[in-house]
């Protein structure tokens, strides 16, 4: 207790450069929680893609289709228990900052393949009898207020024209990692429409998305589909959903792997913040010290008088960081146009690490003071003028 005390006392000592130092660690903390959240967010597209799926989609780039044909083809490659197919569909919604994925999808089989979105079975069956209908997720209705029955209008610009779509069910992610904010409609009804108004378009899908029996056999299963439609007009490439996922997103891959470096890297800005403050106070108290020592204190209170005011500063700019985190999150998310990212929240993972972190920094902190303390001789340290 007395030893706590004399710590507080210590730290409470300089207390513009005390408050001055937690104010450091607790920005660098909230922009580390900040940074690894981005982090996490765009990279759990990834991370909720299943193991036994398969994609197959054109071999020179996503954008270009594939025929419809291509499905019964497939289908009959051995180990693959489901298929199903989608579209791109895009188009604006209110204005083009609100942002999420809109599919055209086989209304049959894409929620048997896709067992993560969850429907009531009513909501889906109104879904498949309606061919203007869609199904979008909890977060869309949450964001834009809407409820069954509803129509969303929207104007078409990979299919160009006004499209206006029923809302006829609302699927509930099965975990934290499923994307809450897709927009469901018949891949069939875009199909018509284009079959009249653009002929030549119609009869062509996105990519296909394979359910497979056993995941170790994704690399043979994928071989096997991509030698059907060797040497054809559109070849294929077939991959992995997590393949896909990171090859769809490669583009700015380095702009996140970047962040997440300098995430780690801020940890090293607090090493030295406080550091230098433990350093100071050290060079500062190496007399008293010195007197403590001859009235007999052992090095282990010496040590922890140090240890204990470094870790202390490092504790409070912990906590102080975490907690101004979550509102720092919550308003950059705000900032952020519709739809960016959909699963946007401070994981606990985040949050381990910035603890972690904030308690390795005290620790280093103090290791240079302490070890100062102790090799320095009393004789030296009673002349020693601060």
């Amino acid at each position: 207790m007395h030893i706590l005390k004399l710590i507080i006392k210590n730290m409470l000592r300089h207390k513009l450069r005390t408050f001055l130092t937690v104010l450091g660690i607790s920005i660098a903390i909230s922009a580390f929680g900040l940074i690894r959240t981005v982090v996490t967010a765009w990279n759990a597209g990834v991370e909720a893609t299943a193991a036994d799926r398969l994609i197959t989609r054109h071999s020179v780039s996503f954008i270009f289709p594939l025929p419809l044909s291509y499905r019964d083809k497939i289908a009959k490659v051995e180990g693959i228990e489901s298929i199903t197919y989608a579209n791109w569909f895009s188009g604006v919604y209110i204005d083009k900052k609100q942002f999420f994925a809109r599919l055209a999808v086989d209304a049959e089989t894409f929620f048997d393949v896709y067992s993560e979105l969850l429907i009531t079975p009513e909501q889906l069956a109104a879904f498949k009898k309606e061919r203007n209908s869609c199904i979008i997720g909890d977060q869309l209705v949450e964001r834009y207020n809407l409820k069954i029955g509803d129509v969303m209008p929207i104007e078409g610009d990979i299919y160009p024209g006004r499209w206006e779509f029923v809302v006829r069910g609302i699927y509930k992610p099965r975990d934290k990692a499923t994307d809450p904010s897709n927009m469901l409609v018949h891949w069939n009804y875009i199909d018509e429409r284009m079959k009249k108004e653009m002929p030549g378009r119609e009869g062509y899908v996105g990519w296909y998305i394979s359910k497979i029996k056993n995941p170790n056999d994704a690399a043979v299963i994928s071989e096997k589909i991509d030698q059907f439609f060797q040497n054809s007009s559109a070849e294929t490439k077939t991959e992995t959903e997590r393949a896909f996922s990171q090859g769809f997103m490669a583009s700015v891959s380095a702009i996140f792997t970047s962040m997440n470096i300098m995430s780690f890297v801020i940890i090293g800005i607090i090493l030295l913040v406080l550091g230098n403050t433990m350093i100071m106070s050290a060079r500062e108290r190496i007399r008293e010290y010195s007197v403590l020592r001859t009235l007999g204190f052992s090095n282990f209170h010496l040590v922890s008088l140090i240890g204990g005011e470094s870790l202390l500063i490092a504790a409070l700019g912990g906590a102080t960081g975490i907690a101004f985190a979550f509102p720092m999150v919550s308003g950059f998310e705000a900032a952020l146009p519709k739809g960016w990212f959909p699963i946007f929240y401070i994981e606990p993972i985040t949050l381990i690490l910035a603890s972690s972190a904030a308690v390795l920094v005290g620790v280093l902190a103090a290791m240079f003071p302490i070890q100062r303390t102790l090799t320095t001789k009393i004789v030296d340290g009673l002349r020693q003028i601060g």
